[in-house]
C-alpha cells in the first residue's frame, strides 16, 4: 500500500527530531544504568544483601518500575497543566543529578547507592511518560501519528540495544569497569538535556486542578480511562505486553548463563536480537499500517508471540554449556533456530504495540491525553511489577527460566481471548485487513478530506460487493456503513458487517419498517459525532459506470446537516466481486491476486450543495483521476 506521507520527513522537522533525540538518550541512559548493574550483580556480585543473583535481579527490575506505579497518576495530571516542552526541560535536568548518584555508586562499588539512583532513574522516566506520549498528538498531524509512534518506539528499543551494549562492555572492562559505567551515565544526561532544549512550545490543552495525593489521582486517572472500553482494552494490551517483555529482559542476564551456559558478550548479543527484532516489528507496524490506527494486526502479531514464545521453550538447550562466546554459540545445533525465535518473538511484540499507542493518544480526549497516558503507565507499572512477582514465585518453586517463558507464552492466548471477546473490532479489523491484503493492493490519495473528529457522511460509488471493506481498512475512522439487508447477511462478512455496526436498508416497498429504522439510526450515529458510509446509487453497478444518485442522501442531511466527503474507487470493475459478465463470485481469480485499486478522496461539500446530482458529478470527477 501507498501513502501520501512520507514518515522519514518526521526525522526533519524541529517538532519531532528534538523530542525524538531526547526520548532516544533518556532510553539509552536508563539501560547503560540497569544493565551494568545487572551484570555486575548477576557475574561479578555474588550474593547481594543475603539474596542470590536472579533473585537480585528481580529486586533491582521491582525498583525501577514501582515509580511508575505509585507517581505516574500524578506525572500525568502535571503534564496536562503545564507547558509539556517546559517540563521536559526540568525533568532533564533532573536526570544530570541522578547520572551523579549513579556514577558515585559504580565508583565505589556500592549496589545500595545503585539503587538508589536506579529507583530515581525510574521516577525520572515515569514523569517524562506522559509528556512524551501526551506531545506527540499535539505536535504531529493526524496521519503522522503512527509514524511518530513507530520512530519512537523503535528508536526506544534501539537505545535499549546500545545501552545494554555499552553497559555490558563497559563494566566488563576489567577493574575500571564500574567507573567507565558511571561516566557514561552523566555525559548521555547531559547530552539529552541539550538535546530537549530545541522542543517546541506545547501549552496545555485544558484546565487542570492539580491532586497532589498520589493514590486519589491514580482512582480518578482510571475512572477516566475505564470511560472508554477501547482505549482501556488498548491500555491493558500494551500492559499484558510489557509484563512480557518485562520478564524476557529481566532473565536474559540469568538465561544465558545458567540456561546456555554462556558469557556476559553472549547475553548482550542475544539480547541485541530481541531488541532488534522488535525495533523491526515498530517499523513494519507503521509501513502495514499506511499512516492509520490498523487495530488489525494485533490479534496476527498476538498469535506469532504465542508460536515463536513456545518455540523458544523448545529450542532451549537441556544442559548448558561452559563459559561458551558468541562464536562458540552460532556454531551449536539449534542456535539459529533459538536466535529467529528471539527476533520473530521482538517483530510481533513490534506489530502488537504500536497500533495500541496510536489507539489510546488518538481516541482519547485531547485535554485528558497525558493522565490517560499516565493510566497507562500504571496499569504497565503495574503489569512490570507482577512480571517481577512472577519471574520471584516461579525461581522459588524450582521453575527453570525456559519453563517461564512458556507459561507467559501461553497466557498470551488467554489475555488475546479476554481482550477480543470484550472487544470484537480488533478481530473485525483483522479479517477486513486480511481480506483486502489479500487481494489487493490500495493506493490511496486525500486521507486529509475526512474530517479528524466531528460527525460526517462518506459517499462512494459501488463497484463491488467488497467496496465497505475496503472504505474501512482505507479509513482512519470506523465508518458506519448503511448497506443493503442481503449484502449485510452475506457469510463470513456478515461477521465485519455486525461488529462495525452496519445499518442495513431495504426499499420502501419491500420493508418500510426496516427503512425507517436504517435512517433513525443514521441520525443518532451523526448526532453522536461519527462517520456513516453511504452508496447513493443504491446497488452495486452492472455495467461499471455510475448509476442515478438516489435522494437518501438530501433526507440524511436535512435532518441532520453535517459534511459530505465523496470517494471513489476505481480498479475493482472486472474483479472477483464485481458483476462484470455476470454473477458476482462466480469466476475465481479472473484477476489474479494483488490487484491495483485506487481510492480517491474529495474535499467535503457543505451540506445545502450535496444535491444528488452534484455528489454524481464530483465522484465522477473524482473516477476520471489519474
Amino acid at each position: 500500500m501507498t501513502i501520501e506521507h512520507n514518515p522519514f520527513s518526521l526525522l526533519k522537522t524541529r517538532r519531532f527530531l528534538p523530542l525524538f533525540t531526547t526520548q532516544f538518550l533518556g532510553a539509552f541512559n536508563d539501560n547503560v544504568l540497569k544493565q551494568a548493574l545487572l551484570l555486575l550483580i548477576t557475574f561479578q556480585g555474588g550474593e547481594v544483601m543475603g539474596l542470590s543473583p536472579a533473585l537480585m535481579v528481580q529486586v533491582a527490575s521491582g525498583l525501577f518500575v514501582l515509580p511508575m506505579f505509585l507517581f505516574s497518576a500524578s506525572a500525568g495530571q502535571i503534564a496536562d497543566a503545564f507547558d509539556k516542552a517546559r517540563l521536559i526541560r526540568w525533568v532533564k535536568l533532573a536526570e544530570v543529578g541522578i547520572a551523579l548518584i549513579a556514577a558515585a555508586g559504580f565508583f565505589f562499588k556500592q549496589v545500595p547507592l545503585l539503587l538508589t539512583a536506579l529507583f530515581l532513574m525510574g521516577l525520572h522516566s515515569t514523569v517524562f511518560g506522559p509528556l512524551k506520549y501526551a506531545i506527540l498528538p499535539q505536535h504531529l498531524h493526524p496521519d503522522e501519528v503512527v509514524g511518530g509512534n513507530a520512530w519512537v518506539e523503535s528508536g526506544t528499543f534501539v537505545a535499549i540495544l546500545l545501552g545494554s551494549i555499552l553497559g555490558g562492555l563497559l563494566i566488563a572492562v576489567p577493574g575500571t569497569g564500574p567507573a567507565w559505567a558511571g561516566g557514561a551515565c552523566v555525559v548521555l544526561a547531559i547530552c539529552g538535556f541539550f538535546a530537549c532544549q530545541a522542543i517546541p512550545s506545547a501549552p496545555p490543552l485544558g484546565t487542570v486542578k492539580l491532586n497532589w495525593n498520589p493514590f486519589t489521582e491514580i482512582a480518578q486517572n482510571m475512572r477516566i480511562a475505564r470511560g472508554n472500553r477501547t482505549v482501556f482494552m488498548g491500555m491493558m494490551g500494551i500492559s499484558w505486553f510489557w509484563f512480557y517483555g518485562a520478564m524476557m529482559l529481566s532473565q536474559f542476564g540469568p538465561f544465558v548463563k545458567d540456561v546456555i551456559g554462556g558469557s556476559e558478550h553472549l547475553s548482550t548479543f542475544l539480547l541485541s536480537t530481541f531488541i532488534i527484532g522488535i525495533a523491526l516489528g515498530s517499523l513494519l507496524a507503521e509501513r502495514a499500517s499506511g499512516g492509520k490506527v490498523e487495530l488489525g494486526l494485533v490479534p496476527l502479531a498476538s498469535i506469532g508471540m504465542t508460536v515463536f514464545g513456545v518455540d523458544l521453550y523448545f529450542a532451549s538447550p537441556a544442559t548448558p554449556h561452559a563459559g561458551i562466546e558468541v562464536a562458540g554459540f552460532l556454531a551449536l545445533p539449534g542456535a539459529w533456530r533459538l536466535m529467529a525465535d528471539l527476533v520473530l518473538i521482538g517483530v510481533f511484540g513490534g506489530l502488537y504495540t504500536i497500533p495500541l499507542y496510536a489507539l489510546i493518544q488518538t481516541r482519547c480526549e485531547p485535554a485528558y491525553r497525558s493522565r490517560i497516558v499516565a493510566a497507562n503507565n500504571i496499569l504497565n507499572a503495574g503489569f512490570m511489577v507482577a512480571s517481577a512477582g512472577y519471574a520471584f514465585f516461579a525461581l522459588h518453586q524450582g521453575a527453570t527460566i525456559p519453563e517461564m517463558f512458556l507459561y507467559a507464552a501461553l497466557m498470551n492466548v488467554a489475555v488475546a481471548v479476554f481482550i477480543y471477546s470484550l472487544v470484537p473490532e480488533f478481530l473485525q479489523r483483522l479479517i477486513v485487513w486480511l481480506l483486502v491484503h489479500s487481494f489487493y493492493r490500495v493506493k490511496a490519495r486525500g486521507y486529509q478530506n475526512i474530517p479528524a473528529e466531528g460527525p460526517a457522511v462518506v459517499v462512494c460509488n459501488h463497484v463491488s460487493f467488497v467496496d465497505p471493506l475496503i472504505l474501512m481498512a482505507e479509513s482512519r475512522r470506523p465508518i458506519r456503513f448503511v448497506m443493503d439487508h442481503r449484502i449485510f447477511r452475506m457469510p463470513i462478512i456478515n461477521f465485519v458487517f455486525r461488529q462495525g455496526r452496519a445499518i442495513p436498508i431495504a426499499p420502501a416497498k419491500e420493508d418500510p419498517a426496516m427503512l425507517e429504522a436504517a435512517y433513525e439510526e443514521v441520525a443518532k450515529t451523526l448526532e453522536a459525532g461519527d462517520l456513516v458510509g453511504i452508496f447513493p446509487e443504491g446497488r452495486i453497478t452492472d455495467t461499471g459506470e455510475l448509476n442515478p444518485f438516489k435522494g437518501g442522501i438530501s433526507r440524511i442531511v436535512e435532518r441532520t446537516p453535517v459534511p459530505i466527503v465523496p470517494m471513489a474507487l476505481s480498479g475493482l470493475w472486472g474483479s472477483f466481486f464485481s458483476r462484470k459478465d455476470g454473477p458476482a463470485m462466480s469466476k475465481p481469480f479472473r484477476r489474479g491476486l494483488f490487484s491495483k485499486i485506487e481510492l480517491h478522496i474529495g474535499e467535503a461539500l457543505a451540506p445545502g450543495d450535496a444535491t444528488p446530482e452534484a455528489l454524481q458529478q464530483r465522484v465522477a470527477a473524482l473516477r476520471s483521476r489519474p
